[in-house]
């Protein structure tokens, strides 16, 4: 077999393991573009030193511990991203100022295709999406880097303890120690408030909820919206640090600081394990829709908790592999209809 076809069967054989890589990635670096780019490494490291590569695990594990080193790297930085209530007190919307903070700070959405590999197990599968959800991914950053891939490895892949400590060149004893540690951390912040249950796959009500939630924002109706949120519901808009807490001021800003909004466009995708949408606002200049943000939505109880609205539309439009603009004849030919 010539080196040409070995070279091409080692990328193949590399390649099958991206998405899964960068889930891991991106629940260590709560960052898409971070992941990808750790991802980008680890299979470049892989390929390099692949002749060193003694047999001695599987391909995968040999992945994954290349990973771990990338990510604890990266995190050497002591970098925690996080969300905008993590950093401060919501805001009275009669306060409601809207300062950005640098990208680096903040807990990034990626779409469910880059970091959700194809499983059969339908369980594994709910373990995986319940563990790119927003709250679970600010939680996590929370946690010392070790623990945090102890927790992962462990809770959310299902390795063995004794796999662990060979990853990560320690005992049993102290992967199971950093288990506990990251554990009580992490049931710590649940009690102060998880982001409620999205069925998977959505079921009939959250899917009619969603159907009234387009219906109730395209056409700018707060009271229908009102009816829709949690009266607790919190709205964020990263990368401005303000966040808002109560339909009451939600809807308050969107009449006020958000009005440019009404007549907007909302197209779904599939963010962090949960619904959301590509939210268009009418261009005026050029006709048509922009992009304006991708929002994720938690749901709890039929009612919407959570909306946090991604508003850096050059980064988050060609990574959910989105247009960058929208035409409006569909809608004049509806009018006209």
């Amino acid at each position: 077999m010539g080196n040409g076809t070995a070279t091409a069967d080692l990328d193949v054989v590399l390649e099958k393991h991206r998405t899964e890589l960068t889930g891991y990635c991106y629940r260590m670096l709560g960052s898409s573009f971070e992941a990808e780019d750790a991802v980008q490494d680890t299979l470049v490291r892989a390929w390099r030193s692949y002749d060193k590569f003694e047999g001695r695990s599987s391909v995968r594990s040999w992945l994954y511990r290349i990973a771990t080193n990338v990510c604890l790297d990266m995190l050497t930085a002591g970098n925690k991203r996080a969300r905008p209530m993590d950093l401060t007190e919501s805001t009275p919307l009669a306060q409601a100022a809207l300062s950005p903070r640098p990208d680096s700070i903040w807990l990034e959405p990626m779409p469910d295709t880059r970091v959700l590999p194809t499983v059969d197990d339908p369980a594994e599968a709910a373990v995986a999406k319940e563990s790119v959800r927003l709250a679970f991914m600010a939680a996590l950053q929370q946690l010392p880097p070790k623990q945090r891939a102890v927790l992962i490895l462990r809770e959310v892949l299902a390795w063995k303890a004794s796999e662990v400590a060979e990853l990560l060149d320690t005992s049993v004893a102290s992967v199971n120690s950093a288990l506990q540690r990251a554990r009580a951390t992490l049931a710590e912040r649940e009690t102060a408030g998880g982001e409620g249950a999205v069925s998977d796959p959505l079921d009939e009500e959250q899917q009619k909820l969603l159907e009234r939630y387009v219906k109730a924002f395209e056409g700018y109706d707060m009271t229908a919206l009102t009816a829709l949120l949690h009266e607790d519901a919190i709205m964020t808009m990263p990368p401005f640090d303000l966040w808002l807490r109560g339909t009451a001021d939600i809807t308050g800003f969107m009449t006020t600081i958000g009005a440019s909004c009404a007549g907007s466009r909302l197209l779904p995708v599939r963010a962090n394990g949960l619904p959301g949408f590509a939210h268009y606002k009418p261009d005026p200049e050029n006709g048509g829709f922009s992009p304006w943000a991708v929002q994720v939505l938690e749901i709890s109880d039929g009612r919407i908790t959570g909306f946090h609205c991604f508003l850096d539309t050059q980064r988050w439009f060609p990574l959910f592999d989105l247009p960058l603009h929208l035409e409006a004849e569909a809608d004049e030919a509806e009018k006209g209809a």
